[in-house]
């Protein structure tokens, strides 16, 4: 794994020392240089390759690694995490183990934001073939690299959605390996610490090599597997004199704070342990980066307020603002239209039955339907093209007034468009707007009170919904009808001076 760099290295030193006419050093070279071949060829993934030297005895570590959907947000989630932690003024180098296909200009981001960036070779996963088994968590396994970062005393090897409320460097002087337990019987690996040694990690990858046993195929069973029996160990206790520990511990739960303990009492109660972290281990579309998680998971805006104060949002604004600008132009333009053109000029589309005999006839089954069809598949895109266009990682505030402009901005087009009522086409704004209210409110005292005033208010509105579908397919079935009709008549034999004169 080293080989690249030292070849790299000892042939310009090589050549250096051939043009003094150095042929001892040359020769000690070139065994140095064997040296370095045979060693990686016995021992491929031996250690983890980090271009820079480590300036701490401790590191916090995480991972970044290609192949989900979700690689950007982690990318960005990883940088917040890593700059909290340089905010709290840690005693500890920062540390991110990519994959080799990371792109250059993040590991760039990364190194210019002075955290050390090991690059890596992913490790097979083994268990890929497992029913179970998630493809989020191909490469979940490059987790056991921290174990060859032999530079340091002591690692905490974190996720990436992490939220630290305060420095936690007294986990250092924890023992060989120390895990919190937010599972009654399964510790979690969103935040462990270790103990860096070659042979553990040699020891790690040849029980993937053999297929130890592994429930969920990603680092959280396997490290389960290897580390079985460590909900019988003491409870972590940092020493008053700052040394370090030996052995295995069990951390208390408040390094490990599942953020739904928060949403039941909408405050913290974990009486074992400081209060140090929140962990998310929730579904993926709903980690606390994405703006949509709030007003469903209040943490959000804790979150994204470390991301203000750290890498803020520089890239994202450009963005929202050409957003901004194009809803306001549509909507604009809309008015418009609808101030120009009389309604009967607004729906071209739908006057396509024109001839001479009745336009029922002509007018398939498919016609009838997609005409009763496309305005609610309209006013459904209308909330769905804004949603997808917003960046993901954006302030939830952000992210929300966007949406909303341009949900009306859209709904607007729509309704001038097919002809539709406009209280029934802006209902499901109204519902969202006033959703947005009862889930974000901080009057509630705890999550339950919340859970069901949000439930209340889902079935207050749920009436003025299905009333406001009804009236716009209602309102489509007039106009499918009518417009045929006044085809037919308008088609009949009369002299065309008539016609113009009823224009």
């Amino acid at each position: 794994m080293l080989l690249g760099e030292n070849m790299q290295s000892c042939n310009g030193l090589r050549w250096s020392l051939w043009t003094t006419g150095s042929n001892h050093k040359c020769r000690s070279i070139a065994g140095s240089l064997l040296c370095i071949f045979l060693t990686n060829l016995i021992f491929p993934l031996e250690a983890a390759y980090a271009p820079l030297e480590a300036k701490s005895k401790n590191a916090y570590a995480t991972m970044l690694y290609m192949g989900t959907p979700h690689d950007y947000e982690f990318y960005v989630a990883a940088r917040v995490m890593m700059q909290s932690l340089a905010h709290l003024k840690v005693d500890a180098d920062l540390v991110v183990i990519v994959s080799k296909d990371v792109p250059q200009r993040w590991i760039d981001t990364l190194t210019g934001e002075r955290v050390r960036v090991v690059s890596v070779d992913n490790i097979e996963n083994p268990y890929r073939n497992q029913a179970n088994f998630d493809m989020r968590f191909m490469f979940t396994l490059n987790k056991i690299y921290a174990w060859s970062l032999v530079d340091y005393d002591r690692v905490v090897m974190l996720d990436a959605d992490n939220l630290f409320l305060q420095k936690t460097d007294e986990l250092f002087q924890c023992g060989q390996f120390c895990a919190a337990f937010i599972n009654p019987c399964i510790f979690h690996t969103g935040l462990f610490v270790l103990e860096p040694s070659n042979e553990t990690f040699n020891d790690l990858l040849h029980e993937i090599e053999v297929g130890r046993q592994n429930p969920d195929g990603a680092d959280q069973g396997f490290l389960m597997a290897y580390f079985e029996d460590l909900l019988e160990r003491p409870l972590f206790i940092p020493p008053v004199n700052g040394s370090k520990l030996t052995g295995f511990y069990r951390l208390p739960l408040g390094y490990q704070m599942d953020a739904s303990y928060f949403y039941l009492r909408l405050r913290w109660n974990v009486p074992c342990g400081p209060n140090s972290v929140i962990t998310f281990p929730s579904l993926p579309n709903l980690k606390p980066w994405y703006w949509w998680s709030w007003p469903i998971l209040p943490l959000g805006l804790a979150w994204h307020e470390q991301r203000r104060t750290t890498i803020g949002y520089g890239t994202q604004i450009p963005v929202l603002a050409l957003e901004a600008l194009f809803y306001l132009i549509t909507m604009i333009i809309a008015m418009l239209v609808r101030r120009r053109f009389p309604p009967s000029e607004r729906l071209l589309l739908l006057k396509s039955c024109l001839g001479r005999g009745p336009c029922s006839e002509k007018v398939s089954f498919l016609y009838l339907l997609s005409m009763k069809t496309m305005p609610v598949l309209a006013l459904a895109g209308s909330f769905l093209f804004p949603f997808l266009l917003v960046p993901t990682t954006v302030h939830p505030l952000m992210g929300w007034s966007i949406f909303l402009l341009g949900s009306l901005s859209l709904l607007a087009t729509a309704i001038n468009v097919f002809q539709l009522p406009a209280l029934a086409g802006m209902t499901p704004w109204l519902v969202i707007c006033g959703a947005l209210v009862a889930m974000g409110s901080p009057i509630y005292s705890n999550g339950i009170t919340r859970v069901v005033s949000v439930a209340v208010y889902a079935f207050l509105t749920a009436p003025f919904l299905w009333w406001a579908l009804t009236e716009v397919t209602r309102s489509m079935e007039v106009v499918t009808y009518r417009e045929p009709l006044m085809a037919w008549t308008n088609g009949r034999q009369e002299p065309q001076s008539e016609v113009m004169k009823l224009c």
